[in-house]
């Protein structure tokens, strides 16, 4: 289809945004990038988070940014955020999607962001729309076997990411640094090279007149908690080799947490001591000595509702949310059995060697089911609209808790003034 044709259809009636989307995703990938051009006509684009952040550096604006992963039944779960942000006058959300996911979803940056921003359009969500790129990661290994084709690989994603208006992006080259080195500096020193090299990257091929808000990250997800000296060791580091002018806007540290959470053998979710303390003093630096807007925190998602609240007094900036929405789908009551059942069958087949001796089925299935959303996207698009109907409804609940827990309830207004 022509961009003025599919304009003209839009223009008549935006509802058919719902078969353009699918086919695009299902059908004809190629129309994914004239999709994104005439919704950018429609003034429907990503955009950077940037100058609100730069508020954030001066002093803590009392709210948590969430930053939303959708792994599956995406159109429908964004159109699901939009609805209850525009309800709540919601401004300050992002949607973002990490390099392994994109992977196990089968969700490319060019589809993902115009997955979200077709829903946003369908929603008529009048603020701006934020894509992020989460954990831009390095794989230690292939790192210290060839340097140069791991950050080529990484700067191939980038570069993919933002001509898919991805104006947001997170650097995770956490997973280098060498903790059996005695000395902070030591240990950190691959990490803030290689970030400053990439965020130099980023800042040669950004699109004139954006500013994409980059995050570092200091303390892989899962490992020891991080420390102030840490977090100094890396600032100070990136600041020294940072040859660009506008560097990292934030940086994500390990409180406690651990991606999708702790597993018990019953399939359960551990509780977690999240140390936000820590937290707290570790946004402060971040904020009151090298200028950043604050501290991120991940792997958030699974922890109890009520530590949500915790993070705005906190004073971090921003959470990421991934595997509570993941186990909301696969743990809804409406959602059909057989068709659950389908997908575990699969696991246990085509992932069997990640099965390890001391797992249950219940942790291996919890473990590993994330996989089923790519190989199963289409099934989980095409799932009857009574049974999305019913889990989308109570979705609905759980992102209106979030946001009022992290208080972006009624932030449309400060985040249009300085994205606008």
């Amino acid at each position: 289809m022509e961009k003025k044709e599919i304009s003209n259809l839009l223009r008549e009636n935006p509802k058919e945004i719902d078969r353009l989307i699918y086919r695009a995703v299902f059908e004809d990938s190629q129309l994914l990038k004239t999709l994104q051009e005439v919704l950018k006509d429609f003034n429907y684009k990503g955009f950077s988070i940037y100058p609100l952040y730069q508020e954030f550096s001066k002093k803590f604006l009392g709210f948590t940014v969430p930053a939303i992963n959708i792994r599956g039944m995406t159109y429908d779960v964004a159109r699901t955020v939009f609805k209850v942000a525009k309800r709540l006058k919601v401004g300050a959300f992002i949607f973002e999607i990490a390099k392994s996911e994109m992977g196990y979803t089968k969700q490319s940056p060019l589809e993902y962001a115009t997955v979200i921003l077709s829903a946003g359009f369908r929603e008529n969500f009048d603020g701006p729309i934020f894509i992020q790129g989460d954990h831009f990661q390095f794989n230690r290994k292939s790192y210290f076997t060839d340097p140069e084709r791991e950050k080529n690989n990484i700067k191939n994603l980038i570069n993919e990411a933002i001509l898919s208006q991805f104006y947001n992006i997170d650097i995770d080259a956490s997973t280098l640094v060498i903790l059996e080195k005695e000395d902070l500096n030591a240990q950190q020193r691959h990490n803030y090279e290689v970030t400053a090299e990439i965020a130099e990257f980023i800042r040669s091929i950004e699109p004139e007149g954006i500013t994409v808000n980059l995050g570092g990250e200091i303390g892989e997800i899962g490992g020891h908690n991080s420390t102030p000296e840490e977090l100094r060791a890396f600032m100070q580091g990136f600041n020294k080799v940072f040859k660009g002018k506008i560097g990292i806007s934030k940086i994500s540290v390990q409180t406690g947490t651990s991606h999708g959470g702790i597993v018990l053998p019953d399939g359960k979710i551990a509780t977690v001591n999240l140390d936000f303390n820590t937290l707290k003093t570790l946004s402060k630096i971040a904020r009151e000595e090298f200028g950043l807007a604050g501290a991120v925190q991940h792997g958030a998602s699974t922890l109890p509702e009520e530590y949500f609240s915790l993070f705005p007094e906190s004073e971090c900036v921003e959470v990421h949310l991934a595997t509570g929405f993941q186990n909301f789908l696969y743990d809804h009551p409406a959602l059909p059995s057989e068709f659950r059942e389908k997908i575990y069958n699969y696991l246990k087949n085509q992932f069997k060697n990640e099965w390890k001796e001391d797992m249950t089925e219940a942790q291996f299935i919890y473990k590993t089911r994330k996989k089923g959303f790519g190989a199963f996207k289409k099934d989980w698009w095409d799932l009857p609209s009574e049974v999305k109907e019913k889990i989308l409804s109570d979705m609905e609940s759980l992102f209106e808790k979030i946001f009022k827990a992290l208080n972006v309830v009624n932030t449309l207004e400060i985040v249009k003034s300085k994205i606008f």
